[in-house]
Formats: C-alpha cells, structure tokens, sequence
C-alpha cells in the first residue's frame, strides 16, 4: 500500500499551522494568497492540456465520449463539468458524461469505501459500453485512487484513450493512462481537504477541456455560445442579444428569425447574414460541421 503521507496533497501547509488561531481577516487573506497559486500551476500543464482537447475533439468526430470518471469531490467536479455541457452547447446528455464512486446518491451523500473498490470502477464503465472512440479522464487528487485506477484500466483495454487528472507528481494512476496532467497545488490550506486548491485546479482544467473541444467542433463563433439551449427567458434573451450584436440587426428582427427556427442562434445567423432559407441554412451548417463561419464563406462563395 502507498503511503498516503508521502502526497503533496497530505502534507502541512507552514503557512497555515496556526490556522486555528487565526483571526478570520488573516484566514480569508491566507487562503486568497494560497488560491493565486493555482492558475500557476495549471499554466505548467497546458501541453498536457493540449493534448487532451485533441483527443476529445478527435473522439467527438468519430462518434464518441468523453466521460469522466471519480470519487468524492474529484467525481463531482466531473458531474459539474458534465451537466453544464447540455444547457450551454445544445450537446446530448451522453456527449459529455460523469461516473461517480457510489453513483448519483453520493453526489450529495458521501458514499464510504466505494473509492476503495477497483473493480467497482470497471463495471461503472463496462455499464457505459466504452469503445476506442471514447475519451475516458479519470480524477483523482491523491492520483492514487482505487476506484480511478479500475476505471482507466478498463477503459485502455476497450481502447478508449485515457487521461488522468491528479495533483501529485508521479502519480498511481497516471501509470494507467495515455496523457498524464499533474497539476501540482501543493499542500492545502487546511490540510488534506483537497475540496480547496487541488479541486479548484481541476475544475480549471476541466472547464478548459470541455470549452476548448466545444469551440474547436464548431460550438462557438467568436467568442459566443451560439449552440446554447434557449430552454428559458434568460436563455432566449442572450439568444436574441448575440443576433443583434452579430448580424447588426434590430432586436424585433432578431427575435422574429430567431421565432422561425426555433431559437436555434445558428440557422438565424446563417440566414441573415446569406439570405438563405431555414432549410438552405439546415444544409450549410452540416455541410461545414457545424461551423457558422464557415457556412457563411460557403454560402458566399456560392453566390460569388
């Protein structure tokens, strides 16, 4: 068995080890100084980062997954990571997935020793039918969980390319897996509780994955969400502001193109900015991948 002393994520912080005497201003700034730290260390791994979006944005060409897989609070930044991704790409709910130890329950209730069977890690993924067009990133920030390391071994021996996300160098895990980011937070704040710098570094890192994949599959034009789900009033507003500020038309004409193809920011506009029909639109959109700026140039070209 690895000893769990020997992680930088278990070791004291000296900053802190009179934290208990601390007046609460010296916490709070203590612990601000401590955080401005963690965009340092995630800075070290963008390669590592790189390599992964890479990986994902191949997986989704090919029809596949990316799926995160953890225990505790690495399992639930996955889930958080997961289910944002519907509502701000319009992606499916299978798109972009999260497996946690003890699963949905110990979102919100800590399931105990599930992070501690290995072959549990396995089945949740076996249950998913993982295939070599998936992405499986396995989050851990001791970097030795049981629970991770069943998972990514599973996931190497269907093919799937395997990532793992840790906060301690030479990691467990990292040994199972074809990219290996270990952004290194060093000791926490209040010793051991990797909920702090080691799980804000991988949420990070996550929103960086999954943003970086979406923009380059055709999410994103310019710096908008142009695929979000205008599922609400909100939604529809920022639906209809990205029209205007895009195209330059009027709020009223925007929101009347956006009425007929049913809030979709894309086909409203392709439409305006070529002339083309919902339909005429429908095709460019596909043809290109999904691309707005590309469909644009088609359409364009077309005309030219």
């Amino acid at each position: 068995m690895e000893k769990l002393s020997l992680l930088t994520t278990e070791e004291s912080n000296p900053k802190t080890a009179r934290l208990d005497e601390m007046p609460t201003a010296e916490i709070l700034k203590t612990m601000n100084e401590e955080d401005q730290t963690i965009a340092l260390a995630v800075q070290k791994v963008l390669p590592q980062i790189e390599q992964t979006v890479e990986a994902v944005v191949s997986a989704f060409k090919a029809g596949g997954r990316l799926i995160y897989t953890g225990a505790g609070t690495s399992g639930r930044i996955g889930v958080l990571d997961a289910v944002e991704c519907p509502p701000t790409f319009s992606t499916s709910a299978e798109l972009v997935q999260a497996v946690l130890a003890g699963g949905q329950g110990a979102m919100f209730t800590a399931v105990e020793g599930a992070e501690d069977d290995e072959l549990l890690g396995a089945s949740d993924l076996e249950k998913l039918a993982v295939t070599k067009n998936d992405v499986v990133i396995g989050i851990a920030a001791s970097g030795r969980t049981p629970y991770v390391k069943g998972s990514l071994v599973y996931a190497s021996s269907c093919g799937a390319k395997t990532v793992a996300l840790s906060s301690n160098k030479n990691s467990l895990i990292g040994k199972y897996a074809d990219i290996t980011i270990e952004v290194v937070t060093g000791p926490e704040v209040l010793t051991g509780s990797t909920r702090l710098r080691a799980a804000t570094a991988h949420k990070m890192v996550l929103n960086m994955i999954t943003t970086a994949s979406m923009v380059k599959t055709g999410k994103v034009y310019k710096n908008l969400m142009v695929d979000l789900n205008a599922s609400n009033y909100k939604l529809r507003e920022r639906a209809k502001q990205m029209v205007c500020t895009l195209t330059d038309v009027s709020y009223e004409e925007a929101e009347r193109v956006l009425e007929t193809t049913d809030f979709d920011v894309k086909l409203a506009i392709v439409m305006i900015f070529t002339g083309v029909s919902k339909d005429e639109a429908e095709q460019l959109i596909r043809a290109t991948g999904g691309f707005v700026r590309e469909a644009v140039k088609t359409a364009n070209v077309k005309e030219g």
